[in-house]
């Protein structure tokens, strides 16, 4: 697969390396992003008094470092453990996870088309890469369907093999969000208008990847349940299921309000 990493990482970068020999003063590490070897000097490992570096550090260990500087010509990368927080570690670690999963799920989509995953990332995952991130342009297929690459420039039988491979080695933890809906309508028609209101919100809110389910709490009081992939993306479609509901039964002459629930 093409590279498309520079080939050396940058200050202020996180790299994920694998410790290889340690020392008295520190330990070695190779970046296993670049395939470059690093320094880690003792002082660089933690803020607290070390006795042992092998208490910190031991060889063969996966680590989340900081690229402290970076000499090329001398081949020289000095790095730090003790300055990567938590929560860049968590992130760090997640991105990496996702980048080796996006390679494999490319090479997948590359098999299904009968071409190189070279071939492949030129033609589209350079194009998915540069707008959403690789992995997360496979996630997108799942709820937004193979139209979400096309529109920008992706291939349509690309896009297809993309979704394909996405539907069947990507899952999708599904999130819940739901409200209350308070509707009446005196009107001789007032049961057909609350129940085309709700019939017509999920034909014109239906979203592939997500879910919308209406129940009778006790009427007027009605609950909607909406299930997608994350919670802003359930927020949204909770919000506009309930103001079409609302919408049409007031346009009907009836009456209507929507409660978000925690």
């Amino acid at each position: 697969m093409a590279e498309r990493k520079p080939e050396w990482p940058e200050v202020g970068d996180l790299v994920i390396a694998t410790i290889e020999t340690v020392t008295d003063y520190g330990a070695y590490a190779k970046l296993d992003e670049y395939g470059k070897r690093g320094l880690l000097h003792v002082s660089e490992i933690s803020s607290s008094w070390i006795r042992n570096i092998r208490d910190f550090v031991r060889e063969g260990q996966k680590v989340v470092l900081k690229v402290l500087r970076v000499d090329a010509e001398k081949g020289h990368i000095d790095l730090s453990l003790r300055r990567v927080t938590k929560r860049e570690k968590i992130e760090k670690i997640k991105m990496w996870k996702q980048g080796r999963k996006a390679e494999s799920l490319l090479r997948d989509v590359a098999e299904k088309l009968g071409l190189t995953a070279d071939e492949v990332y030129a033609k589209a995952g350079a194009l998915i890469e540069e707008k959403y991130g690789l992995y997360e342009g496979f996630e997108k297929t799942i709820t937004e369907g193979p139209e979400v690459l096309m529109k920008i420039g992706v291939p349509e039988e690309f896009a297809k093999a993309f979704a394909e491979v996405a539907e069947e080695r990507i899952h999708v933890k599904m999130v819940k969000v739901k409200g209350v809906l308070e509707v009446r309508c005196m009107k001789p028609n007032g049961i057909m208008v609350i129940k085309n209101a709700f019939l017509n919100a999920l034909k014109s809110e239906k979203i592939k990847g997500a879910s919308v389910n209406f129940y009778v709490i006790a009427a007027p009081k009605y609950g909607v349940e909406v299930m997608a992939d994350n919670y802003k993306r359930a927020e949204e479609i909770l919000q506009k299921v309930a103001q079409n509901i609302v919408s049409n039964i007031v346009k009907a002459g009836g009456q209507g309000v929507f409660r978000r629930e925690k």
